[in-house]
């Protein structure tokens, strides 16, 4: 199997909420939108926030939307600037990466990583004696 291409997709029970949340306080750029609904670049991957094909109300969502940004303190601030509660606070994580989360409208987790320049993501790990 080929994959192509891929995105996440949410559909929320308070969907001009999260539309606002994604785009206004994530500032996550649009990459196109329909009747419904809003695509959202995310780095490589794409969030799409629909208004159709949901319950309407709010499900259990077991696993996270990871964005990686470049200085996560700054993010933070920039996050509460704009209202955004921090769930939990700019953190090295024992696995190197600073982790930072916040909840969209729906208590989708987003987790908002910086790769510090030492981390092994950041380096080339390949011997150069090939």
């Amino acid at each position: 199997m080929e994959i192509l291409s891929s995105r996440i997709i949410l559909r929320p029970a308070d969907y001009p909420a999260t539309l606002a949340f994604y785009r206004d306080s994530l500032g996550l750029a649009i990459a196109r939108e329909y009747p419904g609904g809003t695509v959202f670049f995310a780095g490589q991957s794409l969030v799409e926030v629909a208004a159709h094909g949901g319950s309407g109300r709010s499900s259990a969502f077991d696993g996270a939307i990871w964005l990686q940004v470049r200085d996560v303190e700054d993010a933070a601030a920039e996050l509460s600037l704009r209202g955004i509660p921090i769930d939990r606070a700019p953190v090295r994580e024992p696995w190197g990466l600073i982790e930072m989360w916040v909840r969209d409208p729906d208590g989708v987790p987003v987790v908002l990583v910086e790769i510090p320049p030492e981390h092994p993501i950041r380096r080339d790990t390949r011997s150069s004696d090939h």
